[in-house]
């Protein structure tokens, strides 16, 4: 497919004696160009994969990416469209801005129909590829220049060619080595800073908070293990109403269990301390649901999200968490549970939990947020006379333990022994804390209104 703007895109690089063909993929630019006019969100998207737009070849491609960027604020829902872009480029052609001919809305308009804004990752990959090629290209062409040149000196010019050689694959400015003189500040700082709400996500329970130095810290992975029937969604609800209602954090709340309706019936039982039962039923009493109505309106402002979609994969986690860090500023993910979430193909089922495991820690530290990963424990604690859990009872554990910043493990003595003498009770094991200290937060159960809660509140 071609389009009139095709004899007239940037010509090759003229060398002089003879031609530099530089490498190029117009018609993956092109893809690149039609599909953020479609759909505008794809330039935040690209970019947060460390697309760089000066890869783009053809110059006037490149600009519609600028002309994108420049609407992306009035332009937030829906097609962009053609007509806006040719206006926002005629505009900066016009006052001096633009250098290089505009496209034209015809022009545009044959662009367009390239679009395929879902492959267009895969198309950045290949124009980023080609970009790398054409700087080795360039950096050979130099290296010519320089042999032949009579003014050549070993010691500078190999010397530039290295440095233009190291460069050429445009490493992110973000994951380059930093000095110690550029963190020892900020280190001081802590020392006499105590964390706050801005840097730290309350779990909800004040002995758990003082545990791990404030609360969920940005890029952890957290494992919450128990096995069936300990209360793994309850603890993890109450997670995400500490973090949402009371203290207003954007958090996802991810169920491949349960029903968001169920979801819901607990975090509003909790909230407004009405008896789960009662609710299912509907029997709830006048003052039950004068409460719930004060609570549901708290609920209803929360920056919380659920989602019960039944079918969860690692790249389906990152596009939903990219989506929700780039409009609501997400920095708490809670996915009930991992053994449900399907994972990569591998050679068997702890290689696939492995990448799984290793994946969400990546995504945790590339965005900065916490994510909570709830697990089944395996049998273990059922076959011993103590049943006390600890980490090594995770399903597939090795890689779990490994990749994990943080694992708690929920026990009930009550749920082997009716009669216990702590029923009613339950235990926040932290088997594991990466640079914190391990120990064992004693909450109360209260289970027929959803919720764990402080000893002292109880």
């Amino acid at each position: 497919m071609t389009t009139d703007i095709d004899p007239w895109l940037d010509a090759p690089d003229d060398a002089g004696d003879f031609i530099v063909r530089m490498p190029r993929d117009p018609d993956a630019e092109r893809v690149i160009t039609a599909s953020i006019m479609e759909r505008p969100e794809v330039v935040d998207e690209l970019a947060a994969d460390g697309f760089d737009p000066s890869d783009i070849s053809t110059e006037q491609f490149r600009w519609v990416w600028y002309a994108v960027e420049e609407l992306r604020t009035a332009f937030r829902d829906g097609e962009l469209r053609w007509i806006p872009v040719a206006r926002q480029l005629e505009a900066w052609h016009a006052d001096g801005r633009m250098p290089t001919r505009p496209l034209s809305e015809q022009q545009l308009m044959e662009i367009y129909n390239w679009s395929q804004p879902s492959a267009a990752a895969w198309y950045a990959k290949k124009v980023a590829g080609v970009a790398i090629a054409a700087r080795v290209v360039a950096l050979g062409h130099d290296a010519t220049g320089r042999g032949n040149s009579a003014a050549f000196d070993p010691d500078t010019d190999i010397a530039a060619l290295q440095a233009a050689l190291d460069g050429v694959a445009k490493p992110d400015a973000a994951g380059q080595a930093k000095h110690v003189r550029d963190l020892i500040g900020a280190a001081l700082d802590r020392c006499i800073t105590p964390p706050t709400n801005e840097q730290r996500v309350p779990t909800g329970f004040m002995d758990l908070d003082a545990l791990l130095c404030g609360g969920w810290a940005p890029g952890q992975m957290v494992v919450i293990g128990a096995r069936p029937a300990m209360g793994k969604s309850t603890i993890a609800t109450g997670f995400a109403r500490a973090a949402a209602i009371k203290n207003g954090i954007p958090t996802l709340f991810h169920t491949l269990e349960m029903s968001e309706d169920e979801i819901m019936n607990g975090i509003l039982c909790a909230q407004a301390r009405v008896a789960l039962h009662h609710l299912k039923q509907g029997v709830v009493d006048d003052a039950g649901v004068v409460r719930a109505a004060e609570a549901g309106q708290k609920i209803a402002a929360a920056p919380l999200y659920i989602d019960d979609v039944s079918s969860l994969t690692l790249p389906g986690l990152r596009a939903k968490v990219r989506l929700h860090v780039r409009a609501d500023g997400l920095r708490l993910v809670i996915v009930d549970y991992l053994q449900l979430m399907t994972a990569p193909r591998a050679e068997n089922r702890q290689n696939e939990v492995s990448k799984l495991s290793r994946g969400i820690k990546l995504l945790a530290r590339e965005f900065g947020i916490t994510v909570i990963i709830l697990a089944q424990l395996n049998r273990g604690p059922e076959h011993r006379q103590d049943k006390r859990p600890t980490k090594s009872d995770l399903r597939e554990s090795g890689s779990i333990e490994q990749d994990a910043d943080i694992v708690i493990l929920l026990h009930r003595e009550d749920a082997y022994e009716r009669e216990s003498p702590r029923a009613g009770e339950a235990d926040l094991i932290v088997d594991k804390h990466r640079g914190g200290r391990t120990g064992d937060v004693t909450v109360a159960a209260q289970l027929h209104y959803a919720s764990f809660v402080d000893m002292a509140a109880s």
